[in-house]
């Protein structure tokens, strides 16, 4: 037996720690072990409810419009608050940009290394490249000249030994499958996808006055002006820069991202079989109608791998564990907390960092383990998009057979990491393919002249309630988030929140049960222990945030651990 440690588990938000059991060439046990502590539930305590999406934002500074959004859902949810369509569809083309932007960042630069070898590029024939490209899409850049000169930058970057973002990877690893020429394509796109990816969104600097940490949201709507003929407010003018932008990214994202998807696919088929996880799917649904509330992406739960039905989401249904978390409840090991119960007490005191001494057998992660009715449950664009296509929802349905027929696999194939990386680009495409939508329905209501951005309907603390209690769920770039609310007094009583990654970084919970990551990487081939891709194929398919899901800083930046392969 060998045993694995991968930590930092790099090209993610936050820290993470992955332990791994080999026996004859697979993993027969693993564990997730987060090693930051994240405390801002308790900062929000005592605090205004109307400031809690200010803070909650700083969770991460990635992830920072999508706790804005679920924060303020909390809040309105708690107060029966109902937004303007104005401002409901101005929300829509913040989140909806911030995933497509998000999705091409991670494709590109968190998880292409895993399957591309940048190496090999340098030994690619442009002209054969150039074929290539032009044989899957005919964006304007698939030329000779274009590739030819990518190859010269990379030679020349190599040439002065500063690898940057390049430095650390398993170059010429042999589970790398890629001809020299789909290694060339697709670095050059990793280039081109860092100067699209700004520019797009500059919808943000637009509508929430910078990026990251949007500063427009508003429990009750938004705080920024509509008014097609005002210079101080979003005019036509900006308008039509929005629409403009939201074009460029729907073109890159049908003619670049989707097809460098499907050409790295079809090198890695075997990960159709590989990553499958613990077989249980729970959305939250997103992008409410401004008129009739109805979630374009649908809602739901599939349990055990069935597509035949689609069970109801209950956010009572929530509750976290921590019987392997270093955290412990006043009711005890082995009861869950629902979020409105729940508390954020640091368990351990000792002299050292827990993580020097990790224990799997005990306590070993500062991440909860949410369970939804006991279950383990998966959460992000595959989940997303099974829900949504055992829902019958016909633009899921389109895009994942369009994919399913070009990679000549069955729907069997989405049950795994190669399925989970299909869905983050099938969901960028159907929401960069809906932008334009939401953008002219504000466009359509605000030429009838309806300017509201915000209902002013209960805004003063004295109209609510002495106590309340709310939940706002948001269907992130990596997956359910929930954001959960008690108010006594007009002043927050307790806050949680149930981030992607609490989800799937989960450790065991009190019946020993597995959480997403670590059951998906059972069975997963490993061709070299010392250098463990595999594990990061896996992994960074759910793209991880664990910026989000805790938190902890050694301000002296001194290295806390170096761990080999024993």
């Amino acid at each position: 037996m060998t045993r694995i440690v991968v930590d930092p588990i790099t090209r993610i938000e936050g820290h993470l720690r992955i332990e791994a059991e080999v026996n004859g060439g697979r993993i027969t046990n693993a564990w997730s072990s987060s090693t930051m502590f994240r405390g801002i539930e308790k900062i929000l305590k005592g605090r205004d409810p109307r400031d809690a999406w200010f803070f909650t934002q700083r969770f991460c500074g990635v992830c920072t419009t999508v706790h804005s959004i679920a924060s303020i859902r909390a809040v309105e949810n708690a107060l029966n608050i109902k937004v303007p369509p104005n401002a409901e569809s101005i929300r829509n083309i913040i989140m909806g940009i911030q995933n497509v932007q998000d999705h091409v960042i991670h494709f590109y630069h968190l998880h292409a290394l895993d399957w591309v070898d940048i190496t090999s590029a340098l030994q690619a024939d442009p002209a054969r490249t150039a074929q290539l490209a032009a044989s899957i899409s005919d964006w304007p850049l698939n030329s000779f000249t274009y590739f030819k000169g990518i190859q010269e930058r990379l030679k020349a970057f190599v040439a002065k030994g500063r690898l940057g973002p390049f430095a650390n990877a398993y170059w010429g690893h042999p589970a790398m499958k890629l001809p020299p020429e789909a290694n060339l394509m697709a670095t050059a796109h990793y280039l081109e996808a860092l100067e699209w990816q700004k520019d797009v969104i500059r919808i943000h600097a637009i509508l929430g006055s910078k990026n990251p940490h949007p500063q427009t949201f508003l429990v009750g709507g938004m705080a920024i002006p509509v008014d097609p003929d005002s210079q101080n407010a979003l005019n036509a003018d900006k308008l039509a820069e929005i629409g403009g932008l939201l074009k460029k990214a729907k073109e890159f994202v049908e003619k670049v991202y989707i097809p460098d998807l499907l050409a790295v696919a079809s090198f890695y088929k075997d990960w159709a079989g590989i990553g499958a996880g613990v077989g249980n799917y729970l959305s939250c649904g997103e992008f409410p109608d401004p008129v009739s509330g109805r979630l374009f992406f649908p809602a739901g739960i599939v349990l055990g791998r069935d597509l035949s039905k689609v069970l109801p989401l209950d956010h009572r249904k929530v509750a976290e564990y921590v019987d392997h978390s270093w955290y412990d409840y006043s009711g005890g090991q082995g009861k869950g907390a629902h979020p409105w119960e729940g508390e954020t007490e640091a368990r351990y005191s000792g002299p050292k960092p827990p993580y020097q001494q990790l224990d799997t057998d005990r306590k070993y992660s500062w991440v909860k383990a949410p369970r939804y009715e006991e279950r383990p449950m998966e959460v992000g664009p595959l989940a997303k998009l099974l829900v949504a296509y055992a829902s019958g929802h016909t633009p899921t349905r389109d895009a994942v057979g369009f994919v399913l027929k070009q990679l000549n696999v069955g729907p069997e194939a989405l049950f795994s990491t190669l399925g989970r990386t299909a869905a983050r680009g099938l969901d960028c495409l159907i929401t960069a393919q809906e932008l334009p939508t939401w953008h002219a329905q504000l466009v359509d209501n605000m030429g009838k002249g309806d300017l509201r951005v915000h209902t002013g309907e209960k805004w003063d603390p004295a109209t609510w309630p002495m106590e309340a209690a709310g939940y706002g769920w948001h269907e992130a770039p990596r997956g359910a988030l929930g954001h959960w609310i008690k108010i006594r007094d007009q002043k927050i009583l307790n806050y949680q929140a149930v981030v992607p990654s609490t989800w799937n970084a989960s450790p065991r919970d009190h019946k020993g049960q597995r959480g997403p990551y670590e059951e998906a990487l059972i069975g997963t081939p490993i061709a070299d222990p010392n250098r463990p891709v595999e594990i990061l194929r896996t992994i960074h398919s759910f793209d991880p945030c664990l910026a989000c899901a805790v938190h902890l800083l050694d301000t002296r930046g001194n290295e806390m651990v170096r761990v080999t392969v024993k």
